[in-house]
């Protein structure tokens, strides 16, 4: 096994989580046809997901971190836009 930087891990897994969080969020301005918000979740999701993937080309490993790091991104991302708009019907109960 290829030896594994934590802190690296680390930075791969914050910086995935980070760049899913802009992108639900790039896709919320989209889909409320808002363009300077989306421009701008978009721009800085390029951005995030760089170092994401420079560091984990270098190593196979780190993919897990950026797998990990991407599910906490979306996660968090849509439990903070499910609490902005509030409960709606029967689907929010449930989910």
């Amino acid at each position: 096994m290829a030896h594994l930087e934590p802190w690296l891990a680390v930075g791969v897994l914050l910086s995935t989580a980070a760049t899913d969080a802009v992108y639900v969020m790039f896709n919320a301005a989209v889909s409320s046809q808002r363009r300077v918000p989306a421009a701008t979740w978009s721009s800085i999701w390029y951005l995030l997901s760089a170092f994401a993937v420079i560091s984990y080309t270098k190593n196979w490993v780190y993919v897990c971190f950026a797998a990990v790091g991407s599910w906490i991104g979306a996660y968090v991302s849509m439990t903070v836009l499910r609490r902005a708009k509030g409960p709606r019907g029967p689907e929010a109960a449930s989910s």
